[in-house]
C-alpha cells in the first residue's frame, strides 16, 4: 500500500491538518465525498490522500460551490485523470507499435538485398528484322 493511502491520522487531527471541524469531516462522508478507513472499533481513520481530498473539497467550497457541486467536480476530476492514464498507456503502446513497425520493415529490406541477384548490364541492338542482344 503507497504511503499516501495508509491510514493514520484520527478524525480530530484530520480535521486540524485539513483546516476543517471535525464534525464537517462526518458531513463529508455522509454526503459521500469521503470514505475513511475504520479500524475494529469503527473509529475514523485518515491517509494523506484522504487529507488532500479533504483540501481540495475546502478549497471548492470557499469559493461557494456547493457540496453537491463538489461532488461532481471531484468526480469529473477523478474520470480525467483516468481518461489521461489511459491515454498515456495508448500512446506508449502507439510508439511500441511504430518502433516495431519499423523494425520490420528494416528487417524485410534487408531480407530484400540479400535476396536480390545483381542484374549484368547487356546492350541491345535494334535491327530492322532481328533483335541481337550483345
Amino acid at each position: 500500500m503507497p504511503n499516501d493511502e495508509r491510514a493514520l491520522y484520527i478524525i480530530s487531527v484530520a480535521a486540524d491538518l485539513a483546516g476543517v471541524h471535525p464534525q464537517t469531516l462526518r458531513i463529508y462522508e455522509r454526503k459521500g465525498l469521503i470514505e475513511p478507513a475504520r479500524t475494529e472499533g469503527r473509529s475514523r481513520r485518515y491517509s494523506e490522500r484522504d487529507i488532500a481530498l479533504l483540501r481540495r473539497i475546502q478549497e471548492l467550497t470557499n469559493v461557494g460551490i456547493s457540496l453537491l457541486g463538489v461532488q461532481r467536480i471531484l468526480a469529473l476530476e477523478q474520470e480525467l485523470h483516468a481518461v489521461r492514464e489511459r491515454a498515456a498507456r495508448l500512446e506508449a503502446r502507439v510508439n511500441a507499435l511504430q518502433q516495431e513497425m519499423e523494425a520490420r520493415v528494416e528487417a524485410a529490406h534487408q531480407q530484400y538485398r540479400r535476396e536480390l541477384v545483381p542484374l549484368r548490364s547487356s546492350t541491345v541492338v535494334l535491327a530492322r528484322d532481328h533483335i541481337t542482344k550483345r
